[in-house]
Formats: C-alpha cells, structure tokens, sequence
C-alpha cells in the first residue's frame, strides 16, 4: 500500500483527472521530522531559560532544519545537542510523550501551536520563516482526512521507536506500517550499536519518500555546489545518485534533478547514464517567461541548440570527436536559423577545442576572441587568450611574451570578478615556468595560488575552490619536492590530494599520475628495477606516453638495449606526430645513452646536437642544459675533456640554480671527472695536486646530491673514484674509508654490468 504522501499528494499522472507534469503543485506537508521541528521551534518560542548564546546558534540551525531532506530522529537530536542540550532533551521528552500517548495528543499539539497570524511579537510572525513554516504545516494538517492523520500518527510512532532501536539494540523490530516515509529506519534499528553515527551518512541523508517543493531545491542546489566548489565534501557518486533515482522516482518531470545526475556521472566518466540524463533533462527543461510559450525559434528552439552544443561537450570529454563534431554542427545549425550570436560563440570555441583534440592545428583561435570581445564576454575572451598562450608555449614563444599575454588576462578576470580564470591563469603560470626550467619561479607561482582566497562566496564550509587548477598546482609541488629530496613532503602533499580529490572524483588522475612517477623514480634511483617495471603499468594506464617512456627507462637500466632501442624509436615517432616537444628531447637523450653503451659515442652526437637546436629553439632551458651535459660527456668519452670542461660551464649554472638534486650530482660527478683527466696533463706535480683536490671537493659535493635522493648507486661511484684519488694523493685514512664505504654499498648493491666511466 502506498504511504499517505504518495496517495495524497504524489500522483505523477493524474491529480483530480487532470494530467500534469510537475508534481510540485503542494507547498509541503506533514511529516514525523517536521513535527519534531515543530516542537523544536514552540520550545524556542516559549521557553525563557535558553541562553543568548544557545538561542543564536540555534537561529543559525532553523533554516537547514526547515530546507534540508528529512533526518532521522537520531540526526535530529544529535545536532540540536551540538547548539543546545537542554532543549534538546526537551524535545525528546515532548516527542516521547506523544508517540506513547494517543491520537489526540498530536492533534492538541496543532491546536495549540502559536498563530502566525496573531503573534505579532513572536519569532513565529507570519512574515518570518517559522510562520511561514508553521502556516504550511497548519494548513496542510487540516487537509487530511482522519484515515491519513491516523496513518501520520502510526508514522510518528514508528519514526520515535526506531530510535529506541538504536539506542537499545537487544529491542525487537517493529512492525512495518505504511508510511513509506519512514521505511529507512528500519535498516539502522537492524544494525549493531557499534556500527551506529550519529553524523548523516550516505545511506540516511534524505528519507525514501518524497521531498517537498522546497527541500529538493535546497538538496539539489547544495550538491550542485558542492560538487564545483568541493566535491570531496558532496555525497559519494553511488549516495548521490540514490537520493537522486529518488527523487525522481516520485517525480520524473524534474529537470534540475536529471541535469545534477548528469553531473555525477560524469564523476565517475559513465558515458551511458550522463548521457541518457543530458537527454532527459533537455527534454523536461521548461524555460522561464515568455520564452516558453514560444513556438519553437526561442522556446524550443534555445533548448534543442544549447541540447546539441551541452551533447557535443560530453562526447569531447570522453573523446568521441566524430560524435562530437556531428553535434557541434547540430548547435552551429540551430543557431545560425535562430541567429543566436552567443551560442555561436561558444560553438566556436569547443570547434577549437575539438581540433586541439584531434591533433590538428587551427587558426580559429584568435577569431574566437575578437568574437567574444565584440559580444562582451569576458569568459570566453579569456579561455581564448589562455588557450593562445598555451598553443604560444608549445609552439615555442618566449616566455615574456606569454607572462605579458596573461597579465592581460588577470585584469580582465579581476575587473569581471571570474575566480575559477584567476586560478586557471595562476596554475598555467606555474606550468609554463615549469616546462621552461624556472623551478623557482613555478614554486612560487604554485604558493601563490594556493595562498590565495578565493572570490567566490564561502557556503557550506567550503574555504576555496577544489578545481582542476589546484590539483595541478599541488602536483607541481608535490614533484618539485620529490626532486630536491623531499620525500616525506611530497607524500603529505600527495596525502592531502588523496583527501581533498579522492579516487572517485574528476581530478583524481592527476595526483595518481604524480604519485606513480615519483614512486618510479625513487625505486630507479634506489636500484629497485623490478619495482619500477611493476609501476609500470599503473602509469601507462594514466598516461600513454609517460608509460612507453618509463619502460624504456627500466629495459635500458636492465642493459635490455635492442628492447629498450625499439619502445623509445616508437615512442619517438608517435612524439614528433603529436608534436611533443618535451617528449621528443627526452627520447633522444635516451636513444644516445643507448649509443654509449655499445661505445658508439660518435653516433651520439648528431642525436644530441638534434636535441640542443630543439630545446633552444623551444626556448626550453633546462632541458638544453641537460643536452649539453650530454655532449660533454660525449666529448670526455671522445678524448677532449677540455672542450667538455669548457661547455660544462654554459650548462651548469642553470642547473645548479633549478635543476633536481640528481641532476645536479651528475652534472658535479661529470665535472669531476673531466677534472680528474685534465690534471694528468698538468705540467707541475703541484697544479696536479691542486686540481685532483678540486675534483675531490666536486665528488663530495656530488655525494651529497646523490644521497639526499638516496640513489645508492651513484654514492657507491662516488666512494670508488674517491677512494681512487685520495690513493694517488697520498691520503691513506681517507682513501681506507672510502674504500669501506664502496665495499658496504657493493655488498648491497651488486652490479648490474654497466661501467662507471660509460654513463653519466
């Protein structure tokens, strides 16, 4: 048998033998939840012995009380408690009076509730909104016929009993009755008293009956905003779509509630139900005013051009281009019959977008700001700089051209107020200083960013936004530290991602993606290949590119050559097709480490030079740096340590002022032994000496880099050409502890056939 809401109020079809399609046509009615507020709110009425203190934070709890999905009775009490003990207990004792008493207690009850429209003095004044509340629930109580107020009282007795449940777990089940409303208590009168909470969880948020007019836009409107604002702190995607499945179960016409399910299926990228509830929501929209009664060309007409253009975004997200492109030109269409401007320039920028994606360059970029310029849209204006900016920075501009473009763009955003764009603008700043080399200056972008507070307005506890741009910021931060040898920072970085993105929302994989390399790398610095080849495929299932690139590292680590020579010549043809620049030099500094190892140290050399043009015409410091601690090393092996010494000086700076704690080891270690080979062609025994000493001085520099990073096999060289020189300076102590130093670490490192002097 249905509950007495369902049949009183909730007849999707046909109310009165007249069809509808909204079944919001009552304000509200009477629930077990409600009068338990309603004795709340008498009690703050005539009570006198509630402190000033208690009754302002009680103030602050009406209005979530009254918009907020129905609590159990256990919620209830719980927050009350938080703001006020005493009437707390008192509400409680009203409650229990009621649900052991009669039928007639309940309607004494709405007998004797304050007027609203007699008390002129009290909170409860008709114009406020606990006379509001109290009108609705007076009236709607007196609509209902003497079976249904029996049928509410049964369900007051049972809300208040499942609470007994609780608090005493040996006490036998109730009978079900049929008010459905408060069939879900009985699931948490049913479980042990351990597993009770008293905060709401996901499984007793909102009641499975239906929600009032009011309560579903507030739960809807919270949800929503929680989800842009900070998803961590919105129901979990499964929860939430419960609530949702719901609400629409009682009515299926509610648009917002389909839109918002959209939402939380693309949460977790469900391609099929994000897609049938786009389509539902576009079907059930009803467009405000006169629009619509129009006859298709604003009415309808708005709502199938903006249907189109929201379809052709999800199909961009999950990667669908054919699909999305047949959309787009679906919007582009409609919107050019209707000679809608604006949807076509938001047409055109997800055109660009959609070519961006595809691989293919476009030149409609540029035109799509001077377009959105010309309509005054300030959002679009600036995402069309930003991507501008973007292309410029792959497309090798330099980088005060870039910095210049997007100051333009912060004064746009901070002259619009658009927080989300000043944050994009900041995380892109940090990315581009990153690519280019300043670590420094992407630290600082980075902190900067997450300093700040953001624009938008602080609801629901809620400090700043969770957007993708935070997550990349930390990411950043969290690399930036794992490469200056700290650990333990990076992983409470990457703890607090886990906290703030978990694994279920949309930014997860970009801290997934960190957290994997950094494991990669530190199980490759410590020696530990067949932990780096297991992380393997955590990172290619994130990153294709990443996943090819890190394989050929571990089978070249392996002496794996012809393996390793393969992964990279694939990895770098499929680079030089997508245009990846970064990836490109990369692979080739790889591909000419390969060539050492067969002593093929010439073949190198027209790799490595390759490389440098690349990197210096990409603008890409660090990165040429890096090509020239290549080279020189190449020129040491080729017997001209001089000309390597000289260049090194062009590299080492940079380095030393940005680069990771591993590359400033080797490029000190490189350093050294360019020394150590000059000196032998030193005319006097003394100026021998005095460089030899200098080396030595290098190598513990280049120690401590090494250690710091805890990459045991670099500290093992180390001691070994330590151990060499002080032998050939006379120092015996030094070079004994040296020596027992290396035997430690080749005790727990036993070599993996690669020579010292043949890598770098």
């Amino acid at each position: 048998m249905a509950s007495v809401h369902e049949s009183l109020y909730f007849n999707p079809m046909m109310t009165n033998g007249v069809v509808h399609a909204n079944v919001f046509g009552v304000k509200d009615w009477v629930t077990p939840y409600k009068i338990t507020v309603l004795m709340l709110l008498d009690e703050m009425t005539i009570s006198t012995s509630i402190t000033l203190l208690d009754r302002r934070r009680l103030n602050k709890l009406i209005l979530p009380l009254l918009q907020s999905p129905d609590m159990t009775l256990s919620q209830l009490i719980k927050t009350v408690e938080d703001s006020c003990p005493q009437l707390a207990y008192t509400v409680h004792l009203r409650l229990q009076l009621m649900a052991d008493g009669e039928l007639k207690d309940m309607e004494h009850f709405f007998d004797m509730l304050p007027s609203p429209f007699n008390e002129t003095e009290s909170e409860a004044h008709k114009t406020s909104v606990v006379g509001l509340f109290m009108r609705h629930m007076v009236l709607a109580y007196n609509k209902l016929s003497f079976s249904q107020v029996y049928k509410l009282y049964t369900a007051l007795q049972q809300y208040y009993q499942s609470y007994e449940r609780k608090d005493s777990p040996a006490a036998e089940p109730a009978e079900d009755t049929d008010m459905e409303l408060t069939n879900t208590e009985e699931l948490g009168g049913k479980m042990e008293k351990e597993e009770l909470d008293l905060e709401p969880s996901d499984d007793e948020v909102s009641t499975r009956g239906p929600l009032s007019q009011k309560q579903a836009e507030y739960f809807l409107a919270q949800q929503a905003y929680l989800l842009k604002n900070d998803e961590n702190k919105a129901l979990d995607p499964a929860a939430l779509q419960k609530e949702l499945n719901n609400m629409l179960k009682f009515n299926p016409d509610f648009a917002e509630a389909h839109y918002l399910s959209y939402l939380n299926s693309m949460r977790v990228q469900d391609i099929f139900n994000s897609t049938d509830s786009l389509l539902h929501y576009f079907d059930r929209l009803i467009l405000p005013g006169g629009d619509s009664k129009s006859n298709g060309d604003e009415g309808c007409g708005r709502s199938l051009r903006y249907a189109a253009l929201n379809l052709a975004a999800l199909h961009c997200r999950f990667g669908h281009y054919q699909q999305a492109e047949l959309a787009l030109q679906e919007a582009i269409r409609i919107a050019q019959e209707s000679n809608d401007h604006v949807c076509l320039q938001h047409c055109l920028s997800w055109l660009y977008l959609l070519e961006q994606m595809k691989g293919s360059d476009s030149t409609l970029t540029e035109h799509a700001v001077k377009m959105a310029v010309h309509f005054c849209l300030p959002y679009l204006a600036s995402l069309g700089i930003q991507s501008l900016v973007q292309q410029g920075a792959v497309g090798g501009k330099t980088a005060n051209k870039l910095m210049d473009a997007l100051k333009d763009t912060d004064l746009l955003h901070w002259k619009h107020s658009l927080s989300e764009l000043i944050d994009i603008s900041i995380a892109q700043k940090t990315a581009i200083w990153r690519m280019y080399g300043k670590s420094t200056m992407a630290l600082q972008q980075a902190q900067v960013l997450l300093s700040m507070n953001s624009l938008e307005p602080v609801n629901l506890g809620v400090q700043q936004n969770n957007s993708e741009a935070f997550a990349v910021a930390l990411c950043h931060l969290s690399e930036l530290h794992a490469e200056q040898g700290l650990f333990a920072a990076a992983s409470e970085i990457l703890k607090h991602l886990r906290e703030r993105f978990p694994p279920h929302s949309q930014h997860a994989k970009l801290w997934m993606l960190c957290d994997q390399k950094i494991q990669f790398d530190r199980a490759m610095n410590d020696g530990k290949y067949h932990m780096a080849d297991s992380l393997v495929v955590g990172i290619a299932a994130l990153s294709k590119t990443e996943g090819l690139y890190r394989k050929a590292l571990v089978l070249k680590a392996r002496n794996q050559t012809t393996e390793a020579y393969k992964v990279l010549q694939r990895l770098l043809l499929y680079c030089e097709k997508i245009k990846g620049t970064e990836m490109t030099i990369r692979v080739m500094l790889s591909l000419a480490e390969l060539h050492w190892s067969s002593s093929c140290h010439a073949v190198a050399l027209p790799l490595l030079l390759r490389s440098l043009a690349v990197s210096r015409e990409y603008h890409l410091q660090y990165l040429a740096s890096e090509c020239i601690l290549h080279l020189a090393f190449s020129q040491l092996m080729l017997g001209i340590p001089e000309q390597a010494l000289n260049i090194l000086h062009m590299a080492i700076e940079p380095i030393l002022a940005h680069g990771a704690l591993l590359d400033k080891g080797r490029a000190m270690l490189l350093v050294a032994k360019c020394q150590i080979v000059t000196a032998s062609s030193e005319p006097s025994k003394q100026q021998k000496t005095q460089a030899l000493e200098v080396a030595v001085q290098n190598l513990e520099e280049a120690g401590t880099y090494f250690t710091k990073v805890d990459c045991k096999e670099r500290v093992r060289d180390i001691y070994y050409l330590q151990a060499r020189l002080y032998h050939s300076l006379g120092k015996t102590a030094e070079r004994n502890k040296c020596a027992m130093l290396f035997r430690q670490h080749n005790q727990e490192l036993p070599s993996q056939g690669v020579p010292l002097i043949t890598r770098l």
